[in-house]
């Protein structure tokens, strides 16, 4: 290779490292506390002394032994990070879970969502900064049969197994303000909506928002 071209592609790597490095302004991690909330499919599940145990079936048809399905609601915690490439775009992960199990007819579940996001910061600060992001990523309800049983009346014991899952592809959206405490932890009140084709099979629309507050460390400059 000539002299030129050792010079050229030299110069090539210095730029594009230079350039990265002025541009990734900040890396952030953050855990966040909230809630989402969708209504009840209007079907049923038979428990487990029905002969169509944990089936479908029509609440209001006599089947005494079919129990009604629940709204989607209760505590979520969230896990997330952002990388902002420039001072006002970026990308983003962020998976909200509901930590303890809740009860879905005769089984219990559990509702995660996950998302890889691009971020727009219209407006940025020192102090405060507007964020809003979209992407995709997946919704999962994980379902579980809790049992109980003793030995006598001396030795009891409850036992949780998994019976299965239902995966969705999900739609993201959100708007959030990062209020920054100190020079690099903030607090990020967030609004979310996710769109998830599919999910009236377990709950009562495809559409979940949910509020989130994360509490988060921003490494670099802003």
């Amino acid at each position: 290779m000539s002299i030129a071209k050792w010079y050229f592609s030299g110069a090539a790597v210095l730029f594009l490292g230079a350039t990265f490095s002025n541009a990734q302004t900040s890396f952030d991690v953050n855990v966040g506390f909230g809630g989402a909330w969708d209504s009840a499919n209007s079907g049923g599940i038979d428990n487990a002394a029905s002969p169509n145990a944990f089936g479908s079936c029509v609440l209001g048809s006599g089947d005494s032994l079919c129990q009604s399905l629940p709204k989607l609601n209760g505590f979520f915690l969230g896990f997330g990070g952002d990388l902002m490439l420039y001072k006002h775009f970026g990308v983003g992960f962020e998976a909200n879970l509901q930590p303890s199990r809740e009860n879905y007819g005769p089984l219990t579940s559990r509702e995660t969502f996950y998302d890889v996001n691009a971020i727009y910061a219209p407006i940025t600060t020192r102090r405060a900064s507007l964020f809003l992001d979209g992407g995709v990523g997946g919704a999962r309800t994980s379902f579980s049969l809790t049992e109980s049983g003793c030995v006598g009346t001396a030795v009891c014991s409850t036992s949780t197994e998994p019976v299965g899952a239902a995966n969705h592809f999900q739609v993201h959206v959100g708007v959030g303000v990062q209020l920054f405490l100190t020079e690099h932890i903030y607090v990020k009140p967030e609004f979310d909506y996710h769109y998830v084709p599919g999910l009236t099979n377990q709950f009562g629309s495809n559409s979940v928002p949910e509020a989130m507050v994360w509490l988060g460390y921003s490494f670099g400059e802003r």
